[in-house]
């Protein structure tokens, strides 16, 4: 998967740590001024004879009801605050306005205290749902004494006494109750970050609807209840069917953050939950890690057993990736095979590379397919907040361009680093300027010789470089990667090839017959068509295909073989030698080995440059010429600067050299000026070797 394209992280308001403690403690405040305001209003209500609450056939009546709504709470295994508050919240209100505060809150008391006994592991959010429950009982009583009533369980609201001057009373009594309810709720339940998370915002909508059944339910139990109040469990039934239709559109809510097949969050409640860990990673000074992971080759599997097998593989991964959460670590599936993981702490860059890993070695244990062993390796990418980005998006995308690059380079897990963000500002220029470059042939190609130990040219390697007109020169490891990473390399490839094999007809037409080598990468392998245009290529410049050599790394294979390997039959089919690069590094393997067609082994500069003072160096360079020759391969070790290293290959059995030694890489003037002079192809090895500039070492690119 490509790294999503996105500039830097979009700045937001950035709380303080005090603000952060005021939000954490604005639970324990509501609960305690709840708890004054019931004391003070239960203490009241004795000492001026008052009952708190009404016997004889209203009393019980209204008890069974409160029962019947408590038994479907519970039954529903939910909460007041996330399910809406329909049925509590209706009778809670009938109660205050016939019978004053205290009744109504000791209503709602009983509501929290028996589902809270009931789920006892959520009894700290039902006793935040009830302070605020009462709370908002007392905003409405209020309201109610601002219109001159204040009704008790002696001297009740009679329904029949009411006129059309009440409607505005009952209504700004329940808006009162709602708001209040409402807003304290959101403020110590609810993470204060960007804004209310989406099944919050929607929740507004069924709390406008939760009104219009307040108006409408509330005054009739009032009427029932003063009336014949044996009746009132009868209203279980409309309180219940309200109640279940706001459960409903609660659950179809909270379905549109979850990932039908596997059940878990989906990308969208990812980066709600992310923007509320980072606004409390900052509040405590903490660090916050993203980890994508996302699966090797799975689409094969598709492929070779069908989406049904794959949807059954992607639920086992999801168990597994659930059961190797950390403690406080989240999981999300993104899409496909991708998944996430949120650490809302994290110690360290180091640790949240750590948990990454091993998430992706779980990930990649053998897994049971109806009796099919599969095996699949997992990739992951991660960013750390605040080092890599201060937000949710821009934390996605930089955990995203991480992922990528471990994918790409096979390292299993990559933690976030700028310098291989193609997606930057500042690289996104870069890639804006090397397309122009390319476009106006500013790009420029310099050759460095490789030579036998008996001093003939054994052939010229094409290394790019550009010079930018503001920047200066540019590292070719530097753009080249992001022509890699952006779709520019194809691009690339294409002017490289045009440009050597249009200098290779120059010097054949000089008389000067010298093979060039020039490197392509794994997307141009994987690119249909690729073999045929290079053939097109030697063709339209008249150029020979034994004058051309492909250097390829063994990263060819690593993603569908099958083409690759198809591509490069057709390339040697039609005559081109290929070289295997880097060899030593990475992924290394004798069967790569035995599949690429190739007739050139170039041994990596970092095995080169410690072989005279490492025996481990010396002993692995020696172990690599034995196995190429005895594959029939030739070995070109790169890297070469110094007297004594020259001698050390040229007694292990190397069959050519590239270096500083010979020489640096070269303009085409200067480097057709240096075969002139080796007339014969010849290079005269000089008696000691020269120190090279380091800053001019040249990385293993085209």
């Amino acid at each position: 998967m490509k790294p999503t394209e996105s500039a830097a992280p979009a700045s937001r308001p950035r709380g303080s740590a005090a603000a952060a403690g005021i939000t954490s403690r604005l639970p324990s405040v509501v609960v305690a001024i709840a708890a004054v305001a019931l004391i003070t209003g239960l203490t009241g209500a004795l000492r001026s004879g008052h009952a708190l609450f009404p016997g004889g056939a209203a009393g019980w009546s209204l008890a069974v009801l409160t029962g019947i709504v408590v038994g479907h709470l519970v039954a529903l295994g939910r909460d007041r605050w996330w399910g809406g508050t329909g049925s509590g919240a209706a009778l809670t209100l009938a109660v205050l306005l016939l019978y004053g505060w205290v009744p109504a809150g000791l209503v709602s008391l009983a509501v929290v205290v028996l589902t809270g006994t009931a789920r006892r592991h959520r009894w700290r959010q039902g006793l935040v749902h009830g302070a605020a429950d009462i709370l908002g009982i007392g905003a409405a009583a209020l309201v109610l004494a601002a219109f001159g009533d204040a009704p008790t369980v002696e001297q009740p609201w009679q329904p029949l006494e009411w006129g059309i001057e009440a409607a505005p009373e009952v209504t700004l009594a329940a808006a009162a109750y709602l708001v209040v309810t409402r807003l304290l709720l959101w403020y110590t339940l609810a993470p204060q970050a960007c804004g209310l998370p989406s099944t919050e915002r929607t929740a507004l909508l069924r709390q406008g609807l939760v009104a219009v059944a307040l108006l409408g339910i509330a005054p009739l139990i009032c009427v029932v209840a003063a009336g014949l109040p044996v009746l009132l469990p009868l209203f279980a039934v409309p309180l219940i069917a309200l109640d279940s239709t706001l459960w409903i559109a609660r659950a179809r809510a909270e379905e549109q953050l979850r990932d039908p097949l596997t059940g878990l969050p989906n990308r969208q409640w990812l980066l709600e939950r992310t923007w509320a860990a980072l606004e409390q990673a900052e509040g405590e000074g903490k660090r916050a890690a993203l980890v994508l992971i996302d699966l090797d080759r799975f689409r094969s599997v598709n492929d070779t057993l069908g989406h049904l097998a794959g949807d059954r593989l992607l639920l086992q991964i999801a168990d597994r990736l659930q059961q190797a959460l950390p403690r406080g670590a989240e999981a999300a599936r993104l899409g496909g095979d991708e998944f996430a993981v949120l650490l809302p702490v994290a110690d360290s860059t180091t640790s949240a590379q750590r948990i990454a890993r091993q998430l992706a070695g779980d990930l990649s244990s053998p897994l049971d397919l109806d009796g099919l062993t599969l095996v699949l390796e997992a990739s992951a990418g991660v960013a750390v907040f605040p080092d890599h980005a201060l937000d949710a998006e821009g934390l996605l995308q930089r955990a995203d361009v991480a992922m990528y690059q471990a994918k790409r380079d096979r390292t299993g897990v990559e933690v976030y680093e700028s310098k291989r963000d193609s997606n930057t500002p500042d690289r996104l220029g870069l890639l804006g300027d090397l397309r122009r470059a390319l476009d106006a042939g500013d790009v420029e190609l310099h050759y460095q010789p490789k030579v036998r130990f008996d001093g003939a040219v054994a052939g010229l390697e094409a290394l790019v470089r550009w010079v930018h007109p503001e920047r200066g020169r540019v590292p070719p490891d530097e753009f080249i990667a992001i022509a890699e990473s952006s779709g520019l390399m194809p691009h690339l490839t294409e002017y490289v090839l045009d440009t050597a094999l249009a200098q290779v007809a120059r010097w054949r037409a000089q008389g000067i017959e010298v093979p060039v080598a020039v490197n392509v990468s794994p997307r141009d392998v994987h690119t249909p068509g690729f073999a045929g245009s290079v053939a097109a290529r030697l063709a339209r410049h008249g150029v020979p295909a034994g004058s051309l050599q492909l250097e390829i790394t063994e990263h060819v294979l690593l993603e569908d073989p099958q083409r690759a390997a198809d591509t490069l039959a057709g390339l040697t089919g039609h005559g081109v030698k290929m070289s295997l690069d880097d060899f030593g590094t990475g992924y290394s393997s004798l069967v790569h080995l035995r599949k690429l067609p190739v007739s050139e082994l170039k041994i990596d500069r970092s095995f080169v440059a410690r072989l005279a003072i490492d025996t481990e160096d010396a002993e692995i360079v020696r172990c690599t010429v034995d196995l190429a020759h005895s594959l029939g391969l030739l070995v070109v070790a790169e890297g070469v600067e110094d007297d004594e290293t020259w001698g050390r290959l040229r007694d292990l059995g190397c069959d050519a050299v590239q270096g500083w030694l010979v020489a640096a890489a070269m303009p085409p003037a200067e480097c057709t000026a240096w075969l002139h002079a080796r007339g014969e192809g010849v290079w005269v090895r000089p008696p000691a070797a020269l120190p090279p500039a380091q800053a001019d070492a040249d990385p293993a690119v085209p």
